[in-house]
């Protein structure tokens, strides 16, 4: 039986919630920075936990919600900032919160976090996969997912998230975090990464849902050539594929990795105008 925290005793991260606390107090003031909030900002914190990031940022942003789903985490932060009408603290499961419920212009939104690393994915695609887009993203997530979405074409850790986050924005890494800055100690390298939307932006939600099923088929078979997977996929003829890699300039006998975010792009938009079929069978999470 869990027991509940004595009072001024800190809480107990949750292994099941996959709660890691950052307790390194520059860390903490370097994530905060590189989300520049100022009192003219709007922020949501996702998992503000014991609110070691929480107490910067309501120094300096202009409205701050927390959207935290522990339960005596929520309690201890909706106490702590009682008086403070810029706080609101929402207790829920974040990807159960539309963005127009935090904010009355989600474009002008900045998000930051120190995210359970077991559902990174759909938390960034539920921010990236809708309209508008917050305007800045600051995230705490696993090092390896942070190599992933930073890759370049050609390297061995790209793929799927690395096209899926940067075809819709510009990402970058502030900083790595040590295993030591938290507790309790995770088994995994952290990366803080910034995600800043195209705006405006730069495909259209065709181009998105068109680009999903490109890069589910292609990753899900990356050691095919291109050529193939569009002959698989899609239900192109040689010919076909010959045509579309001409009209594109682009080789289609290279495997997928080869390619940039931007001739994915490219790419999905001429299938798209040819009215290929789309994948019959890819999965519904981007393929990693």
């Amino acid at each position: 039986m869990a027991h509940a925290p004595r009072p001024g005793q800190p809480p107990r991260a949750k292994r099941s919630l996959g709660q890691n606390f950052l307790i390194d107090p520059n860390a903490q003031l370097r994530i905060v920075e590189a989300l520049n909030a100022t009192a003219a900002d709007e922020v949501m914190e996702i998992g503000p936990g014991q609110g070691a990031l929480t107490r910067h940022l309501a120094e300096r942003a202009g409205r701050l919600v927390l959207v935290e789903l522990d339960d005596e985490l929520a309690r201890r932060l909706t106490e702590e900032f009682a008086g403070n009408p810029a706080v609101r603290v929402i207790h829920r499961d974040v990807l159960q919160v539309p963005l127009e419920e935090v904010s009355a212009d989600p474009a002008r939104l900045k998000v930051i976090g120190n995210i359970p690393y077991n559902i990174t994915t759909p938390i960034l695609f539920g921010l990236l996969e809708r309209r508008p887009r917050p305007r800045e993203i600051v995230l705490m997530v696993q090092k390896e997912v942070a190599d992933r979405i930073l890759a370049d074409p050609g390297n061995k850790t790209y793929g799927a998230l690395a096209v899926g986050v940067r075809s819709v924005a510009d990402a970058e890494r502030v900083m790595n975090v040590g295993r030591k800055s938290f507790r309790p100690v995770p088994d995994v390298e952290s990366s803080v990464i910034r995600i800043v939307p195209h705006d405006p932006p730069r495909v259209t939600p065709e181009d998105e849902r068109s680009l999903r099923h490109l890069t589910r088929a292609a990753f899900g078979q990356r050691r095919k050539q291109f050529q193939r997977i569009l002959r698989d996929a899609y239900g192109l003829s040689v010919d076909q594929v010959a045509a579309l890699g001409g009209e594109l300039g682009m080789n289609l006998q290279d495997r997928p990795e080869s390619f940039s975010p931007e001739r994915f792009v490219d790419l999905a938009r001429a299938l798209r105008a040819r009215t290929a079929k789309p994948p019959d069978s890819a999965p519904e999470e981007p393929v990693e």
